[in-house]
């Protein structure tokens, strides 16, 4: 079941193309994926039912967050880049190898090939891709060995090739060709895969066309699969281009005196990685985006790129003069689609954090006006809450959490060691923890809560009752939290008669109340947990021969714990001012216990 803070997020989802990252309870991406839309494929982990793998994978969710694109392609493209720079945990599929998909390669030498290859290497080859649709980028490579020919062969071997005979070689197996032929060829080449295809497909087309009209249909049905291949691969795209300049892009949305900013880290042709950053603003959005810009190069290890892209309305030349590099302003092209896409999710991320900010409000401010609504009384900000613990009567304690306008509120949170001698009387440890906290709050003149909830039944809120009032003098509105057969939130306890309050269980009332009650327990049992243990801890000691109130806390106050005092040396006990059979007695004693 997701949470009340990912429930929220999904209502903000877009229905656009883009990645999503799934984060686990300490912020660490465990999972990437791509999504035609967002909004549907990000809700379908929370909202249907999943076994193995992935049931295992939603039970770890704790947070998401997402990048949108322009197209499904380039979240195909980015949900690569992803992986391999962040490594999730649940992208077993993906990560086995160093590449998912495969690239186009024009080889940097004498008589260069053209061919499919699975890495990028630093050998002045040029690279194209990588290709999602494997079986497209294939195709689309014989495409190219057929139109524009390099080499095939193995090299020159005095006499022609096959694939020479074929017209799919340019003879370096049995002629020198000139770099010049080469280069012209490469040259078509490296326009083809730019996204240039146009006469290509005329090319084709026509030939299909042809192919139809003779009624050779499965000619026709061919070169129809080869235009298909050819607009799959070399169809555009913004998140990973062909351009292996270093670049960094800044872009920015403001609305309602926030700053939203974007930053895409473009390295080797990939987005490596992506910044946002949201926050109120004094000065302009312009002075404070060029502030933000300097500071953020200043920062240590924090290299400059070759390039740096920026909107039109900053000062570009006031940029590249403070930060010495070269700073551009695209206005067309695939950069400025990239720099259109960074405010795109800076209008996406300042979008989702107002919302966010809203139903925080109605959930936290919203839900104590509802709930003082439902019980009529007048509309309060703090709510005290108590609740006791103890095992077998043993180490009696209660605890009190607060909470202001629907928050927790922990620096006041207050913990009680109780005096009462009988530990089976709730409403005696009731009337002694409301005695001292409110008795306190007279004396010393501070605010007094709009509302009290005890999470017990019918004796503890009468109880409170009776000491407010009673001896107290104090009208502070009194509600009992009940829980069902199952230990759940259920309902209210509230009145003069102790009526029971009907809770809509889809209501922020409802969730506020149920906030409050697993709070104050867990709250009452750490505290009792705690005191127990270092009991359980005195009274081990003091069971042993020659270990006196003076020992004890010397062995306290040293080690802290049976354990650390089990597993210390005799000769380290000893140096406490411990006698030798003493120490030995403490030895023996807590490894029979450990036992």
């Amino acid at each position: 079941m997701a949470t009340p803070h990912i429930e929220h997020k999904l209502r903000l989802l877009p229905d656009l193309p883009g990645c999503y990252l799934m984060k686990d309870k300490l912020g660490k991406i465990i999972y990437v994926g791509k999504a035609k839309n967002l909004k549907n494929r990000v809700r379908s982990y929370f909202k249907s039912h999943h076994e193995g793998k992935t049931a295992k994978l939603v039970s770890n969710i704790r947070d998401f967050e997402t990048i949108i694109t322009s197209t499904n392609k380039e979240a195909f493209l980015l949900e690569i880049t992803l992986i391999h720079k962040h490594r999730p945990h649940f992208n077993i599929q993906l990560k086995q190898g160093n590449s998912g998909y495969p690239y186009i390669k024009i080889t940097k030498e004498r008589n260069p090939q053209i061919k499919i290859v699975n890495h990028i290497r630093n050998d002045g080859g040029y690279y194209f891709g990588p290709y999602p649709n494997v079986y497209a980028a294939d195709e689309t490579l014989h495409f190219l060995q057929k139109v524009y020919p390099l080499r095939r062969c193995n090299g020159y071997q005095n006499r022609p090739c096959l694939y020479y005979h074929m017209g799919q070689c340019l003879g370096a197996c049995f002629k020198n060709i000139p770099e010049s032929v080469y280069d012209e060829q490469i040259k078509k080449i490296k326009s083809f895969l730019n996204g240039n295809v146009t006469i290509a497909k005329k090319t084709l087309t026509s030939k299909m066309l042809e192919a139809s009209k003779n009624m050779e249909y499965e000619r026709a049905a061919e070169l129809r699969d080869q235009l298909k291949y050819i607009e799959i691969t070399v169809e555009k795209q913004k998140i990973i281009s062909n351009d292996t300049t270093p670049r960094d892009i800044f872009n920015y949305y403001v609305n309602d005196g926030w700053l939203s900013i974007q930053i895409f880290f473009i390295r080797q042709s990939r987005l490596l990685q992506r910044i946002k950053r949201t926050f109120p603003i004094v000065d302009s959005p312009e002075e404070e985006m060029t502030d933000f810009i300097v500071q953020f190069y200043s920062q240590e290890n924090q290299p400059l790129p070759n390039e740096i892209l920026i909107p039109k309305t900053l000062d570009k030349d006031m940029l590249s003069e403070a930060l010495d590099e070269r700073v551009r302003v695209p206005l067309r092209g695939q950069k400025k689609d990239l720099l259109d896409m960074a405010q795109k999710n800076a209008k996406l991320v300042l979008d989702e954090k107002f919302r966010l900010m809203e139903l925080d409000n109605i959930k936290t401010v919203g839900a104590m006006e509802d709930l003082c609504n439902l019980l009529n009384i007048p509309n309060g900000h703090r709510i005290e809450s108590f609740d006791h613990s103890h095992i077998q009567g043993a180490d009696l304690v209660s605890a009190m959490v607060v909470f202001d306008d629907g928050k927790p509120n922990k620096s006041e949170y207050r913990k009680y060691k109780l005096r009462n001698e009988d530990h089976a009387d709730e409403a005696a440890s009731t009337r002694e923890v409301i005695r001292r906290r409110y008795g306190r709050l007279l004396k010393q003149n501070e605010t007094l809560p709009d509302l009290i909830l005890m999470d017990g039944g019918i004796i503890q809120m009468n109880a409170v009752k009776d000491v407010l009032e009673n001896e107290l003098n104090l009208q502070i509105p009194v509600a009992g939290m009940v829980k069902n057969d199952k230990h759940k939130t259920a309902d209210l306890l509230f009145g003069q008669l102790d009526e029971h309050v009907y809770l809509n269980p889809k209501s922020q009332a409802f969730y506020l109340v149920q906030r409050v009650q697993d709070e104050v327990h867990r709250f009452a049992i750490n505290f009792h947990r705690n005191i127990h243990t270092k009991h359980s801890l005195s009274s081990q000691l003091d069971n042993i021969d020659g270990v006196g109130p003076k020992t004890k806390n010397k062995l306290l106050r040293k080690f802290g714990s049976l354990k650390n005092i089990s597993e210390t040396p005799i000769s380290k006990i000893e140096n406490l001012g411990i006698s030798h059979k003493v120490a030995q007695n403490i030895k023996f004693t807590l490894e029979k216990i450990k036992r």
